[in-house]
């Protein structure tokens, strides 16, 4: 699904690409969206924690699974495991040499007292004489059986552990896990809103100021021309030299004006072109600079809260926190439940004891059911179950706190759109005074029946209105852009 995610946003941005270099370097507001989306690190930073937390998921499920473990070990000891004594030893490697003595006394006895059998007795002593040193290298080799030889140890396991029951822990870890990326893909889609809304303000302040920018240069032509006009009327006596200097002073403010906004729009570009990840020095044209006036849409101010709280990433992330933080109260109380597993292993050992001990890898492997059941822990799991639960109280008041705040914030952007539509009425009509008003004033300098002084101020005036337009113009189209923010249904 990630992958397919990307692919459609690769596309998305190719396509406004092509679109940009068909149009010469120019650029729309879903062009510039596409890059801002596409070169925004925070929403880079986002993605990877999605992918973070679906990785964590799919972790998560393999608790479900046994598991396999494999270990090894080897020991060097200082001295060998012995079975004999000291004593014991002695006594078996000199056994038929201890047999000798005991053996000759019960000889000289009987002959002393059987003189008879001397003969048959001096012939068995001698065929025991040649069986005794035998049952020395007997003694000997049982001795040499009894070695344990453990001064090199070796071990080895392969262990096999499913969980049977876990108190409820795994799968509450499971649940937590799969609410975890649907938080930080809602997180990605906030990130995502914010950035279409900074970029969509960067783009209508910029053609804001194309505009201003525009009237600038109208209104220094507009005074440069009476500037001439009154220079003439000078010459001819009917003006004076105040006349001529109200205006000088009228041309260097609207020539400072025009610096200002040029300033202005220079690091407004400039801005623009960080949110789109292009280079600050590029020169970049946007599709709607030509335009005189602002295509504006009758705006709907008719909104359902409940469609407002389906659409918000940021109540949809503090109901899966909610969910969260109740999953967190199930993982704690299962820490203080009965867990079973079933367990089997395989375990080989050199030296092996399965065959008395030989330095041989053997081994043998056993299959067993282990319960653990905690018996008394002083209260403790009863406290963190009531610490665990007043944090999903927490939550639970986060989430009813921002529904709040989310519908006074959807009425005040409503509230605005219309006011803003209101001003921009009231700034058309002024906009019409005005003209009329600098039409009726040039015409009457002209004739010479109106002041200079009256002149400027119709201009400055008009300056003012046509100024004023503008801003009503883009406040509209940015109240719009904030209320389809505060109902989520910006895209």
């Amino acid at each position: 699904m990630l992958d397919t995610m990307k692919k459609v946003l690769t596309l998305t941005i190719l396509c406004s690409l092509a679109l940009v270099g068909k149009a010469q370097g120019v650029l729309s507001l879903d062009s510039c969206r596409a890059l801002a989306l596409a070169n925004n690190k925070d929403l880079l930073i986002s993605n990877e924690k999605i992918n973070a937390a679906h990785y964590q998921r799919k972790a998560a499920f393999t608790n479900y699974l046994p598991s396999i473990s494999a270990t090894g070990a080897y020991m060097r000891n200082q001295k060998e495991f012995s079975l004999l004594n000291d004593g014991q030893k002695a006594a078996l490697s000199g056994l038929g040499t201890n047999l000798a003595g005991p053996i000759g006394e019960v000889a000289t006895k009987i002959v002393t007292e059987y003189p008879d059998l001397a003969p048959f007795v001096s012939s068995l002593s001698g065929k025991l004489g040649a069986v005794l040193p035998e049952l020395d290298k007997t003694g000997s080799s049982i001795v040499d059986a009894f070695r344990t030889d453990t001064r090199n140890v070796y071990a080895g396991a392969i262990t096999l552990t499913q969980p049977l029951y876990m108190g409820g822990k795994i799968r509450a870890y499971n649940k937590i896990t799969k609410y975890a990326e649907e938080l930080a893909q809602q997180q990605h889609q906030s990130g995502k809103q914010e950035v279409i809304m900074s970029t969509d303000q960067a783009y209508w302040q910029v053609i804001s100021l194309v505009n201003k920018k525009k009237l600038a240069e109208g209104y220094l032509k507009l005074l440069q021309q009476l500037d001439s006009d009154v220079e003439k009327m000078i010459t001819e006596g009917v003006a004076t030299k105040a006349d001529g200097l109200s205006v000088r002073v009228k041309v260097n403010e609207a020539e400072m004006t025009l610096t200002k906004v040029e300033d202005g729009l220079s690091l407004a570009r400039m801005l623009l072109c960080q949110l789109c990840g292009i280079d600050l020095s590029s020169p970049i044209t946007l599709a709607d600079e030509n335009m005189n006036d602002i295509p504006l849409m009758t705006p709907d101010t008719h909104f359902d809260m409940n469609t407002a709280y389906a659409n918000r990433p940021e109540i949809r992330s503090l109901e899966l926190a909610t969910q969260i933080y109740g999953q967190k109260v199930n993982v704690t109380r299962a820490e203080y439940l009965p867990s079973i597993a079933l367990m089997g292993n395989y375990i080989t050992t050199n030296p092996s004891v399965f065959n008395s001990f030989e330095n041989k890898f053997k081994g043998m492997w056993n299959v067993g059911v282990m319960v653990q059941v905690p018996i008394w822990n002083w209260g403790q799991g009863f406290y963190k179950t009531k610490a665990a639960k007043a944090e999903a109280r927490i939550a639970q008041y986060q989430l009813q706190d921002a529904k709040e705040k989310i519908e006074l914030q959807v009425n005040q952007a409503a509230f605005k759109v219309n006011e803003a539509n209101k001003k921009l009425t009231m700034a058309s009509k002024n906009m019409e005074k005005a003209d009329e008003n600098l039409r009726y004033a040039v015409l009457g300098f002209k004739e010479g029946v109106i002041a200079t002084s009256n002149v400027l101020e119709a201009q400055t005036a008009w300056l003012s209105a046509q100024s004023e337009k503008i801003d009503s113009q883009i406040d509209v189209k940015l109240t719009q852009i904030y209320l389809k923010k505060s109902l989520g249904t910006l895209r």
